[in-house]
């Protein structure tokens, strides 16, 4: 049987689209859908869908013999693991870009060449710390930090980063971002990728051929125009500055900024950067996963993000200056451990006996919680164990890639209708308002008086 990762995300329906040309007849993969094991046509072909950032991963270590990404992330790997047992099968002709490390159009550097003349230290951000580490040393740059992110790059510069390692369709599209492109590192395309030994052992010729021969599906992956209202910065280093969560939890936050008196304009409708509406508070939108650690460089004096990213930043940082200043009544999930339904344990103390036993091998912890699940694994002494860092699509893993997740639901009715089952609830989360204990004292009126306000609102 051969097993092929499929991605979910910007390039599922090109990827589809260009799959069903070749005859192989995916049935349940396409955008929105909730199965991650999507049926293929093609005989001897086993498919499973996870975040394109993830395939790379699960390719080179063998638990799939050949899987679809952008080349941005097979480079991404390859950065750190240059000997990773990669192998670039064929360029499928979707997916086109380039991924650019960038500057905002308001700093001083218009191209490669400032940068490797600049003395003062450099702040990377994105979503590609090895390319981004990969490019300061290839530019020379004499003082630089990686900062990683989770996403909402083109943000950051140039209030909270110099530079960003940015995806784009064209350097011309960048530009209307309001970011220059500095140094091209590399090409987003899509390609089928191999695992080489799966490449050197297994028969892949009939399913290859049949992949040669589609057609490339039409590439629609322009991304959004963005109005350069939306990249100006707007005010001074006396402003307090607050970030508010893009995703699924935008929502949620528009009702409850509505709610304390804040018609935050330009939010729900995309913007970067919306207006408050309140003197001395500057407001720019980003990841909440991104947010704790933000919070406690000072980039941020206060975010609105989830409990749960705030106790996984602490799980790694417990001297952390941030803290929880407000409980907000949105935004609850459990964050819970998992197994697969037939994993004959109903708590992580029975598992910690299966473990002991030795009928089982060494644990595999899949989660987006890194250090929360390797607190769980060392408080319930789970013996020898792996976390496997995801990107989303967690419950995909179980059982052929992982035995246990570290995941959050709100009913559990998606663990179970994968045929997973909940074994223990670590904490509940809601959605909270954190800071800084280390807030300049110029701006701790402006901060006091915005949660006083926005508790007004919780209840």
């Amino acid at each position: 049987m051969l097993k092929l990762a499929l991605p979910k995300g910007r390039l599922q329906a090109a990827s589809g689209s260009y799959l069903e040309q070749a005859g192989w007849g995916l049935e349940d993969y396409q955008p929105g859908s909730r199965s991650y094991r999507p049926t293929t046509a093609f005989p001897g072909v086993e498919a499973k869908v996870f975040q394109e950032r993830d395939i790379p991963v699960q390719v080179a270590i063998g638990n799939y013999d050949i899987g679809i990404c952008g080349l941005d992330w097979v480079e991404e790997l390859l950065a750190r693991y240059p000997q990773s047992p990669l192998v670039k099968v064929i360029e499928l002709g979707y997916g086109g870009g380039q991924l650019f490390l960038a500057s905002s159009s308001l700093s001083p550097w218009g191209s490669a060449a400032d940068l490797s003349r600049n003395g003062a230290l450099l702040v990377l951000a994105g979503e590609y710390p090895n390319l981004a580490w990969t490019a300061a040393m290839r530019l020379r740059l004499k003082r630089f930090r990686v900062f990683p992110l989770w996403g909402a790059v083109e943000v950051y510069p140039p209030e909270d980063a110099d530079l960003v390692v940015v995806r784009s369709p064209s350097a011309s599209r960048l530009k209307e971002r309001g970011l220059v492109p500095l140094f091209p590192l590399c090409h987003t395309t899509a390609y089928l990728i191999a695992n080489r030994d799966s490449w050197q052992s297994k028969d892949m010729a009939g399913a290859i051929s049949s992949l040669l021969e589609a057609s490339p599906s039409v590439d629609s992956l322009q991304g959004p125009r963005v109005e350069s209202s939306d990249w100006l910065p707007l005010y001074g280093g006396n402003w307090l500055r607050l970030a508010l969560p893009d995703g699924h939890q935008k929502e949620p936050s528009v009702d409850f900024l509505r709610k304390a008196g804040l018609e935050v304009a330009g939010y729900a409708s995309g913007k970067s950067r919306p207006d408050l509406g309140v003197e001395g508070v500057a407001t720019k939108v980003i990841r909440p996963q991104d947010m704790p650690l933000q919070v406690a460089s000072g980039n941020f004096d206060v975010a609105l993000t989830g409990k749960d990213w705030l106790r996984d930043h602490l799980c790694q940082f417990p001297s952390s200056p941030v803290e929880q200043l407000l409980e907000l009544d949105f935004g609850w999930v459990r964050v819970v451990a998992v197994v697969c339904g037939d994993v004959p344990v109903s708590s992580a103390a029975e598992l910690r006996g299966l473990m002991e036993s030795g009928r089982m091998g060494g644990l595999r912890v899949a989660t987006e919680y890194v250090n929360i699940a390797d607190k769980f694994a060392r408080d319930h002494h789970l013996g020898h164990y792996r976390i496997i860092p995801t990107w989303g699509a967690t419950e995909a893993f179980l059982p052929e890639d992982a035995d246990l997740l570290i995941e959050n639901t709100q009913t559990g009715q998606t663990l179970a209708r994968h045929g997973l089952k909940i074994i223990d609830v670590l904490f509940e989360s809601t959605a909270c308002i954190i800071g800084s204990r280390d807030i300049a004292p110029q701006r701790r009126g402006q901060r006091d008086a915005l949660l006083q306000r926005l508790a007004g609102a919780v209840g």
